[in-house]
């Protein structure tokens, strides 16, 4: 177990480090209530509204995870001209996230996460998106852009957020990678298993069970005690390895913790420090933003892996998308 003297040694390293993250921007809408009854109209609850608020969801969320451990965010993706994707671009700038890589396109619909809550409880979520709003422009200019950064040194890593909207595809993900890898930068993806994107040779891929499974066509079940000795996640773990050339999976296994597959290594299994879960909405993404800045803090697998699992333990303590700082996270390490 590492303690509090080398995570702060970490933390330091990666402080200022720049990060471009791709991916599909969403706006997480909380409408907080209390619910007395049930409508005449319906056997459905009456939620009394105290309160909407609103917060940087889906890539965004992992832009501010970024920033609020104290590294540099760029965004790369798109917002529309409607009030929500103004709304959320304002958000963006709020947090200290680089936004001049957006595309404000006005034919595109700005997703929409919007939740109701009663009681701490989530009754319905109703989302707004619509994937055939992706101008055919954007995956080049995207690209582009990143490219230039890549042969500038004006990144440190790259993560790549799917969140099977459209934005990212095979054929950007195999240049962006290849030009990356040419010059030694980080690259991370959190993945969708709805979509195989194709590609090989990345540093680290962070499904969840149920999307490592999906993705390698293995039928998702119960994992026994050790998970690293799971016959099926070891299965699961060799066909991802063959196809993505990952140099690191860390797949998260919700209360049994996390798996990291390395390498050369022998596979590591880490318990999960989450004391109670109100909420896992966003630690996927809080995992992937920590983890990544750990290996860029000079941090080995195993250990970007335990100061990843300490902040989603962290997160998943809280109602809504959420985010986590060095100074909370750094008080979860003993001397």
């Amino acid at each position: 177990m590492i303690n509090k003297a080398l995570v702060k040694t970490i933390f330091n390293a990666f402080t200022g480090k720049k990060v471009a993250v791709i991916g599909d921007l969403i706006l997480d809408s909380y409408i907080w209530g209390k619910v007395s009854r049930i409508s005449p109209e319906a056997p459905v609850p009456v939620v009394h509204v105290n309160k909407k608020t609103f917060c940087l969801g889906g890539a965004a969320n992992v832009m501010k995870n970024i920033v609020s451990l104290g590294g540099e965010a760029i965004a790369f993706s798109i917002l529309g001209t409607q009030q929500t994707g103004i709304r959320l671009l304002e958000l963006i700038k709020e947090n200290g996230i680089s936004h001049e890589n957006i595309v404000i396109d006005k034919d595109y619909l700005t997703i929409e996460k919007q939740r109701i809550i009663a009681e701490s409880q989530q009754l319905v979520r109703v989302d707004y998106e619509d994937k055939e709003s992706i101008p055919a422009y954007l995956h080049d200019y995207i690209t582009e852009r990143i490219l230039k950064l890549i042969k500038s040194r004006g990144i440190d890593a790259i993560i790549f957020e799917d969140y099977a909207k459209g934005l990212i595809t095979s054929k950007m993900m195999t240049i962006i990678l290849d030009a990356a890898n040419k010059n030694g930068i980080i690259t991370s993806l959190d993945p969708h298993p709805s979509r195989r994107i194709k590609f090989k040779k990345i540093t680290l891929v962070t499904p969840n069970q149920a999307e490592a499974f999906g993705l390698a066509g293995v039928y998702n079940k119960d994992l026994t005690q050790p998970p690293i000795k799971d016959p099926a996640l070891i299965e699961v773990a060799g066909i991802l390895d063959t196809e993505w050339e990952a140099e690191q999976l860390l797949v998260t296994l919700g209360a049994k913790g996390m798996a990291l597959f390395e390498k050369g290594k022998d596979p590591v299994h880490i318990p999960t420090r989450a004391k109670e879960v109100f909420d896992v909405t966003g630690a996927g993404d809080t995992v992937i933003a920590t983890y990544t800045l750990a290996l860029l803090g000079g941090a080995s697998g195993k250990e970007a892996a335990e100061i990843s699992n300490h902040a989603a333990g962290i997160v998943v303590g809280r109602v809504g998308t959420s985010s986590v700082n060095q100074e909370e996270l750094l008080n979860e390490f003993s001397e």
